[in-house]
Parts: structure tokens; sequence; C-alpha cells
């Protein structure tokens, strides 16, 4: 199940984002828009809702959290991108890195 927003996920909506890998969940996030996408397959899936309700591409970056470590981690190949000065899984920028994290922590405050 994806479920895309701008609030903190509720614990509830935590589990059904849990159903896909059990303990970790897939985010895709907006970082000037401050929106998340989460609960996917593969990432592409959620930036094509991003980038449907008009995201641009350059703000739009993946990763994920391990709920049994609490670890945020920047990983995703729709952060493969040159043109945006990131050519590899990871995001490279510290401050959208920084960004990505804080993001992060506010919609999954209840289990971060």
């Amino acid at each position: 199940m994806i479920i895309t927003k701008s609030e903190p996920f509720t614990n509830e909506e935590v589990e059904k984002l849990k159903e896909r890998f059990d303990s970790y969940i897939k985010t895709v996030i907006d970082v000037n828009k401050k929106i998340c996408s989460a609960g996917m397959d593969r990432h592409f899936e959620g930036e094509e809702i991003l980038v449907n309700r008009g995201s641009k591409q350059s703000n739009i970056w993946g990763g994920g959290i391990d709920l049994e470590t609490k670890v945020v981690d920047f990983n995703s190949f729709i952060n493969i991108r040159p043109n945006d000065n990131n050519t590899s899984n990871e995001i490279q920028d510290g401050d959208i890195r920084n960004k990505y994290e804080e993001l992060t922590r506010f919609f999954f405050k209840e289990v971060l």
C-alpha cells in the first residue's frame, strides 16, 4: 500500500506501510513541498505519484527507514541524476541529505 501525504504518518498507517517489507519502508520525498510518498515496492512508483501531483523532479529524492535499527537511508535508483549533480544512488548533497533525513523523522516521528 502506498500512502502519500504532507502530515506525519499515524501508527495505523505505519502498520499498513510495513506490509510490503515488514521492517523496512521505502520513502520518496519532495524536499521542497514537504510531501512524502511511502510504502511502494519500487521508488519510481512514489516518484510518479509526486510528479503527477506537481512536484519537480529535481526536488524528489528516495530512501527508506529500517524500523528495527531506526536508521534512515538515502539509497534509491531515482537518485541517480547527473543533471542534478548526483551521480550515485545515494543522495550526495549534504544539504539535501539533511533535509531528507529531517523530513523522514518528521513524517515517521511515531516510529523514529
